[in-house]
């Protein structure tokens, strides 16, 4: 029971930070862009509870846990635009591609300060990095859970990054679709959920390649050492 109260803590701690700085971007850049809508309704914030969805937020991520990293999609609630409000400085296609563009790239950077921390960790302890990886009943020290929980951040966001990227209703990729493609997908947001899981479920493993060399990249920049990534490619 504790290990498997810490597994659900160390996902969805993650998880909500991660989530929070997606939508805080995405309210900061429409803001930028003369959109006040978000801020007027309390999003313009990094206040967790002020994004967070009672289902996407909490309950997908431990029903996740629970069931052995089942991949559900977790989400939180999106910030609301309003394109009309963007300054014409930028039309309302680009205002919006803008605003979907700060959220995965919000995420990109989380992965990239995770990976920085995970450097940093790894250079003030004698322990070899897979060593300090180890997280058991017999290594249960701070630096390990430390590294736990930062290997947790580099890899939910470099998964968010490119999930979100995805070119379909609602995730942000489908806002950087010519706008004659965006009228082409947008009946598909009415069975989104199902078709994310599919593509989760069947396309998986073709996702995670992306999301590997994400990692592999920041691996190597900082130094760290990258064999534990390669599985994710090579499909072992």
């Amino acid at each position: 029971m504790e290990q498997q109260l810490f597994s659900i803590v160390s996902y969805l701690v993650p998880m909500l930070l991660s989530l929070t700085v997606h939508e805080y971007c995405h309210a900061r850049v429409a803001y930028w862009l003369g959109d006040d809508t978000a801020s007027s309704q309390g999003r313009l914030t990094l206040n967790p509870l002020a994004h967070a969805d009672p289902i996407g937020t909490f309950l997908m991520p431990i029903v996740a846990q629970l069931a052995g990293g089942l991949p559900l999609i977790g989400w939180a609630r999106p910030v609301p635009v309003s394109p009309h409000r963007f300054t014409r400085r930028v039309s309302m296609h680009v205002g919006m591609a803008l605003t979907a563009i700060a959220g995965p790239l919000s995420n990109l950077v989380l992965m990239f300060l995770s990976v920085v921390g995970l450097r940093i960790l790894s250079s003030s302890t004698d322990l070899h990095f897979y060593e300090l990886l180890q997280l058991d009943a017999a290594h249960k020290a701070p630096e390990h859970i430390a590294a736990h929980l930062l290997l947790v951040m580099s890899f939910m966001n470099a998964g968010l990054c490119v999930f979100n990227l995805i070119p379909l209703p609602p995730l942000d990729g489908s806002r950087l679709l010519p706008a004659s493609l965006q009228s082409l997908v947008a009946p598909l947001q009415a069975f989104s959920y199902v078709v994310l899981m599919a593509i989760l479920w069947f396309a998986g493993g073709i996702i995670r390649i992306p999301v590997a060399y994400l990692l592999i990249g920041a691996f190597n920049v900082v130094g760290l050492p990258t064999e534990l990534l390669w599985w994710m490619v090579h499909g072992g």
